[in-house]
């Protein structure tokens, strides 16, 4: 656990701020879930809660199973970060913390469509070097929120992705919002 130097006093209704900075940097916004832990030695830690990371061994199985289906890099997402990943390239997006971009796409509740020449394309990941020319986008929705993305990805430069590549990207998006809302 890395120290910051930071003290806080818990008010009389058992309350304590989390400093901006912290928030920040951990991308913690207002009405966000924390997950809160103790362990042996009385620490209590705070954890951002991600609702489809529950269902990440399941999502990871559902993302192999579209990638070997349609031959496409298949990416599942919360509001923060890459849950699963199963194609070629995968290797380049698990765990990475999505870009903005897709972020504001996820609060938008956003689908779509788009070729690298598109103003849509948007890059999935902050490091995401750009070696992909089309992509299919899908908001998760679970209990009427956005809680993150099915996203198919491709390298090809001919043939655009149609609208079969939109209808699973939201079919899966669909099927994953209604398993985490059991």
């Amino acid at each position: 656990m890395k120290a910051t130097g930071i003290v806080r006093r818990i008010d009389d209704l058992g309350r304590i701020v989390v400093p901006k900075e912290i928030r920040r940097t951990l991308r913690i916004r207002e009405g966000d879930p924390l997950e809160i832990f103790t362990d042996r030695e009385g620490e209590i830690i705070l954890k951002k809660y991600s609702p489809i990371g529950e269902l990440s061994q399941f999502a990871g199985e559902y993302s192999e199973s579209l990638a070997q289906t349609t031959g496409h890099l298949v990416l599942i997402t919360d509001c923060d970060h890459v849950v699963a990943a199963s194609g070629t390239g995968k290797k380049d997006f698990e765990g990475k913390p999505i870009s903005r971009q897709l972020e504001e796409a996820i609060g938008k509740r956003r689908s779509f469509l788009a070729a690298k020449e598109d103003n849509e394309f948007i890059k999935i990941t902050l490091d995401d070097a750009g070696d992909f020319n089309q992509q299919a986008i899908s908001t998760i929705i679970c209990e009427g929120d956005a809680i993150g993305a099915v996203i198919l990805y491709d390298k090809r430069e001919k043939g655009k992705m149609g609208e079969t590549e939109s209808k699973l990207a939201t079919a899966a998006a669909g099927f994953l919002g209604r398993q985490m809302e059991q």
